[in-house]
């Protein structure tokens, strides 16, 4: 993950290090090294060949990324602006991590960790400067998806959470803030998807082969046009309740019970885009506009995925 987010910097026009924080041989720190350097460099092909770049800038990109071994960490540190934090998934080599970041770096820097599994609240413990960290989620392959989680916790600092918006809006990334909560935003999503299109598999409700069809270019190019909570408000909260029920008394009344802010919105009348108030106001807004938008969106998809069609010539018989 540290070497996307460094092609992601890089790419923008960055200069940025990785860092290495392990005592290593000569040997070995000059195999991790090439490995490296070799991945970014592998990358960046892979995007001029996709022709996201010209082959004869990848030199030039690369070159920003710099290797920096353990005697060199406590300078790039204290240089750094923002740092991110990505070693092993325990608290033991976080906890080690973070006194090595607390000692050197300055007082102004931003603190991230890249952590997918533990709490922003539990890491912010371990920080000197616990206003100045978050959790910043990024998702793979780093350096192309877009979306970037930040996960604050109560004492972040709404000056650092500005800052760190900026500087991901800067190199092109589209930031989404959360709380402290396990599986952010998409990985918590995902999950729910991905189990239950194993489940059905493993039912034989369809192959794999028909349900990737079935999310790529049904659910999946539906909520590349329309975010989640912004395609319940579309078609109706009622909808997603009525259908909610029915597959929780016929599948699993755990997995499929609507929450209790579905019951809420509807007694108070407010289903969606149909009523003008759901889990977002439409008052004032010109819903025929937003309806041809919706649709314009999911042309788009339609059309990058080549599945949409010319009107036929004439009249089939």
């Amino acid at each position: 993950m540290g070497r996307g987010i460094a092609i992601s910097f890089a790419y923008a026009g960055h200069r940025i290090a990785l860092v290495d924080l392990r005592q290593r041989t000569p040997e070995a720190w000059q195999k991790l090294r090439e490995e490296a350097m070799a991945e970014v460099r592998g990358a960046l092909q892979g995007l001029a060949k996709l022709g996201a770049l010209a082959e004869a800038r990848i030199p030039e990109i690369a070159a920003r990324v710099e290797m920096v071994d353990a005697a060199g960490a406590p300078s790039a540190l204290a240089a750094a602006e923002l740092v991110f934090e990505g070693v092993p998934e325990t608290m033991e080599a976080k906890r080690e991590a973070f006194a090595f970041i607390n000692k050197h770096c300055r007082s102004d820097a931003i603190l991230t960790s890249t952590t997918s599994s533990i709490l922003v609240t539990q890491l912010a413990e371990i920080v000197e400067r616990p206003e100045r960290f978050l959790n910043m989620h990024w998702l793979n392959p780093a350096y192309v998806i877009p979306v970037v989680e930040l996960s604050t916790h109560p004492g972040t600092s709404a000056e650092v959470l500005a800052r760190t918006r900026a500087l991901m809006e800067g190199i092109g990334k589209l930031p989404v803030v959360c709380g402290a909560a396990p599986g952010y935003i998409v990985p918590r999503l995902q999950a729910l998807v991905m189990n239950e299109a194993a489940r059905m598999v493993e039912e034989g409700v369809a192959t794999a082969e028909e349900i990737d069809k079935a999310t790529r270019y049904g659910m999946g190019l539906r909520f590349a046009a329309l975010g989640v909570v912004e395609f319940i408000d579309f078609g109706g909260c009622d909808i997603l309740h009525h259908a909610s029920r029915e597959m929780a008394g016929s599948i699993d009344p755990h997995r499929y019970q609507a929450p209790a802010i579905v019951g809420r919105m509807m007694e108070e009348g407010r289903l969606g885009l149909k009523t003008g108030s759901g889990f977002y106001d439409y008052e004032g807004r010109d819903v025929g506009a937003y309806r041809l938008d919706v649709l314009s969106r999911t042309l788009g998809m339609l059309r990058h995925a080549g599945l949409w069609k010319p009107p036929a010539d004439g009249t089939l018989s």
